[in-house]
């Protein structure tokens, strides 16, 4: 998957000053030699245009991430875009993104549609998780839903670009200011959240987050995660939610969305056995949530870029 994405990259930069940097987190598979023969075969590797490292360790998406952020490039940069692996440049995109970003000095992160493989439009654009947030989702009931609405985390499909709190970072473009004011990725998170902390850490500084709808990326969701078919997700990310909540708002909120949680589940647990029985109810999801809640905290782990991402 990610030759096809570098080869999409490499298209979508043409005639656009810059470095692709793709980042193996320790796949062990043979991925990184493929990848650099691959790269030297097609002659990308050459003036600096792209470039393949090893990070050593699995230590998630963020710490990938940050992995590139720690080889300065040879020339300053003025922004940076994070893609997934899973994920396909259209030709337009990076140029279109940039002069956005441009034209708006006041603008941190900015995020693009995404759609999968068929077309099918992927919901990338989010408010801020709340209390209020965690109670409708899991309830999931339309009464509760049309209540706190205001508070529900997806967002409809904006017809133009505007501001939103906070995009997936299937493609992320970050001005190069916000990474030196902010950090970068927080690398407590393995996987899920991190983009959302970032964006809110942007946000509370005073560099808020758009969503551009006119370009996109084409993503093979949950090809890097192996997510689908989950029925229940994984720890890592019962472990993102909590920290998020802890490290970004306190304990005591964290406690209060974990009860918020377990409410709306006992809602849909009870609608299921007065009614129709609900095939999809996330057994175990409240266990795991109470498991994660009553774990240590973990220390922020956030990577800072020196030199405003300028050459060393």
């Amino acid at each position: 998957m990610t030759l096809r994405a570098a080869e999409a990259a490499v298209t979508a930069m043409e005639g656009i000053p810059g470095t692709i940097t793709l980042v193996d987190n320790d796949s062990g598979d043979g991925s990184f030699e493929a990848m650099t023969d691959h790269a030297q075969a097609q002659g990308w590797t050459e003036g600096d245009r792209l470039r393949v490292l090893q990070s050593g360790r699995n230590g998630g998406f963020g710490a990938g991430n940050n992995a590139a952020l720690r080889v300065p490039p040879h020339h300053p940069a003025d922004f940076v875009l994070v893609v997934n692996s899973d994920a396909f440049l259209a030709p337009d995109t990076i140029g279109a993104m940039r002069d956005y970003l441009q034209a708006h000095p006041r603008v941190g992160l900015l995020g693009c549609r995404v759609v999968g493989e068929h077309g099918n439009h992927h919901t990338t654009h989010f408010r801020f998780p709340t209390a209020a947030g965690e109670l409708e989702d899991s309830a999931r009931t339309g009464p509760l839903s049309k209540l706190l609405r205001g508070a529900v985390v997806t967002l409809p499909m904006p017809q133009q670009a505007g501001p939103v709190d906070w995009v997936a970072g299937a493609a992320l473009m970050i001005r190069a200011e916000v990474l030196a004011e902010v950090g970068g990725f927080d690398e407590a998170f393995f996987l899920y959240y991190e983009e959302t902390d970032l964006c809110l850490r942007a946000a509370r500084a005073g560099w808020p987050t758009h969503y551009l709808p006119d370009v996109h990326v084409v993503h093979i969701g949950s090809v890097s995660t192996g997510m689908r078919g989950w029925t229940l997700p994984p720890d890592y990310w019962f472990a993102s939610r909590e920290q998020y909540y802890r490290q970004n708002h306190g304990r005591a909120y964290a406690v209060l969305t974990l009860a918020a949680h377990l409410t709306g589940l006992a809602i849909r647990r009870l609608r299921g056995l007065m009614g129709r029985p609900d095939p999809n109810f996330p057994h175990g999801q409240g266990r795991a949530l109470i498991r994660h809640a009553l774990a240590p905290s973990r220390p922020r782990q956030i990577f800072r870029p020196e030199n405003d991402l300028d050459p060393a």
